[in-house]
Order: structure tokens, then sequence, then C-alpha cells
């Protein structure tokens, strides 16, 4: 998974270090999408939309769990390397964070192809109530796929004309619609588009406190990958003895933090090799890698592909 930070801290010629553009940043971005994550913030903005969907050039990545709704089309996604292919009148809510893009439009019948996307921060997300199992999963890279009872057209338009009414307090209700609507996906067994890499079978017997401690240590490392990290700086934050959060990060997320944060690095990696044009060497440093030769081991292991294959696929 690539984190969801906006901006990174790369070097120049010479040693000198500056923030990534937002213009740079937002390159490979669809501009119906632009508005919501263009934004120093972590985590992006809020925001419904409804539009004519776009086949996208390269993959892309934001600070989102995203939810898309399609209307009258089925959709063929590329979720990092994967094909997905979304049907219509059933809503798939995936983390954003990976990269993605939409390579395939194929309207269903008469009426012409609409796309509704939900945009919910990730921070926002974790903080919702009793829906760790859908917090585990989407952190996972799984991509769900909601019952046609759950959400069908009538209430995703209700949602935007809540969103587009500027109202408070229906944006506030519609935000619990959506919590409400998480927490009955899990009454039943999800359906997956994509499985997520770790095996949510067990986090039931954790507590809310203990995946609130796993929270806060994904979000300190996403938004710290371009910084060296240590064990005991990213346990700190939950207050607990290192071994201990340590333990508890395993269990719920299924992999151990140092290889948690690998991944999150190299899914960085990836991301702004296929949507900047930036040197292979700065790719490395905003990711956090501090050894360039390090950096072209782990990313071939991780994609069977050097950096430059992986570009050139995408951009070449």
């Amino acid at each position: 998974m690539a984190d969801c930070q906006i901006l990174f801290r790369v070097s120049k010629i010479g040693g000198i270090v500056k923030d990534l553009t937002e213009e740079e940043r937002l390159k490979g971005a669809p501009k119906h999408e632009r508005h919501f994550y263009s934004t120093s913030r972590a985590f992006g903005r809020f925001g419904i939309r409804i539009f004519e969907p776009q086949v996208m050039g390269r993959p892309h990545w934001h600070g989102h769990i995203e939810a898309n709704f399609a209307l009258h089309h089925t959709m063929r996604y590329d979720v990092d390397n994967e094909t997905l292919v979304v049907p219509p009148g059933r809503l798939a809510i995936f983390w954003a964070g990976i990269p993605h893009r939409l390579t395939e439009v194929t309207p269903t019948g008469d009426q012409p192809p609409r796309l509704a996307n939900i945009y919910l921060p990730l921070d926002a997300f974790l903080m919702m109530n009793h829906i760790m199992a859908l917090q585990v999963a989407m952190l996972g890279g799984g991509m769900i796929l909601l019952p046609e009872t759950l959400c069908d057209e009538a209430l995703m338009r209700r949602w935007y004309a809540d969103y587009r009414s500027g109202d408070f307090e229906r944006t506030e209700i519609m935000k619990m619609e959506l919590n409400a609507l998480f927490r009955r996906a899990f009454l039943t067994a999800p359906e997956y588009l994509r499985l997520p890499r770790n095996d949510a079978a067990g986090e039931r017997a954790l507590s809310s406190a203990h995946i609130r401690h796993v929270i806060a240590m994904v979000r300190l490392v996403l938004e710290n990958l371009d910084k060296p990290l240590k064990n005991a700086e990213i346990t700190a934050v939950t207050g607990l003895h290192e071994n201990y959060a340590l333990s508890l990060f395993t269990r719920v997320m299924q992999t151990p933090l140092k290889q948690f944060v690998l991944r999150m690095r190299l899914m960085r990696a990836r991301a702004l090799l296929v949507e900047s044009a930036l040197a292979i060497a700065s790719v490395a440093e905003a990711s956090g890698f501090t050894s360039i030769s390090q950096f072209y081991h782990q990313f071939k292991a991780a994609y069977g592909a050097s950096p430059n294959e992986v570009r050139t696929q995408y951009l070449g």
C-alpha cells in the first residue's frame, strides 16, 4: 500500500531539499478528483462526486477510503497490478492509498455511464466506531463489494444531495449513515473483489482500545515514511511497552511492524515512479530508503521488476 501523505521532501542536485509542488503531486490525478485531495493534510478531505467516468492514463493514489458506485456501466480497474471488474449498482470500497487506475468503462444500457464516488479521509474512517474488521481489511489492501440490498442508486443520490446542500447537519447524518452501512457490511461474510493481504478473522477478540493503538501506529508510519523510523519511535505513540505494542500490531495486521513499514515505503515508491518524473534516487529518498542499492534490491524482490522497468511499463 502506498501511504497517503501529500507532500514529500526530495533532494535536488547539490543536496538542496525542496517539497514536491502540489501541481507535481497531482499530475496523474483526474481533474474531477483533485478538489478533494489537493491539500497539504495527510488524509485529504471528505466529498462526493457524480460524474462521467474517465479512463485514467496512469495509476494514482490519494489519502482516502474511496467508495465507487457505477451507474449504468461496469468498470475495469488496475489496482496495484491486479485487474478487477466492478459491476454496476454495487458499492465497491477500497483504500485509495494503493496505486489504482480506471482502465475501461463498458456501458450496460441506454443511459450514459455515471460514476458516484465517495471520498472519505483515512483519518475519519479510522475513527469510525465498531468497524474494526473493515478497517483492518482496507489497510490490508482489500476491496469489498457491498450487497445491492445495502446501497442503491437512490441512496447514493440522496447522499449526494445532502453533501451538495452545504448543510452541516445533513452531512454529519450522512457520515453516520456511512458508518452504519459499514457495520452492516460485516454482519455477514463480506464479498471481496480483492482479498486483503492480512487475515482479519481473529481481530474480533481484540478490544476497540487495541485497534486504536494499531491505528495510531499506522497513522504515524504513513505520515513519516520519508524519515527514518525505529520501532521504539512508532510504538511510543501507544504508551504501551514496545514489545507488547509490536505483538499487538502483528496480531491485527498479520505482518510485523518492520515489514509493514517496508511495504509502505515500496508502495509509495511505486506510486511516485508512475505518477512523476522524479529521478530514481529522489524516489528512493522520498520513500524513506537510505541506500539506493537497498531500494533496488527490495523493489525488485517485491515487484519482480526494477524501478526503471516499472516506470517504462506505465509511462513508456
